[in-house]
């Protein structure tokens, strides 16, 4: 499925900076940066639940926040594009 995570991590601290490196990190390991704090995850249902938590634990929710919008599996064919920073097709073969 398709889930589009956003954040907002106050950064006016040394660890909410390393709060958001943290995160943004944990976001690239699942998906793919579409724009600065937005990412478009494909994940399968344990993957889900291990990024959620994973990010779940790494904010402070007192002065951070994260917004989840699952989209489910087809949503990808209904997200149009326009401007800078083509996103990358996960579903085309990547070369390095």
């Amino acid at each position: 499925m398709l889930v589009l995570v956003c954040y907002d991590v106050f950064t006016d601290t040394p660890a909410g900076r390393r709060r958001l490196r943290r995160v943004a990190r944990t976001c690239q390991d699942h998906g793919v940066r579409v724009q600065y704090s937005v990412f478009e995850c494909t994940v399968d249902p344990a993957q889900w639940t291990v990024l959620r938590a994973s990010l779940i634990g790494l904010i402070e929710p007192r002065t951070d926040s994260l917004r989840f919008y699952l989209l489910g599996s087809q949503a990808r064919h209904k997200v149009e594009h326009i401007g800078v920073r083509t996103p990358t097709d996960l579903d085309e073969p990547l070369i390095l």
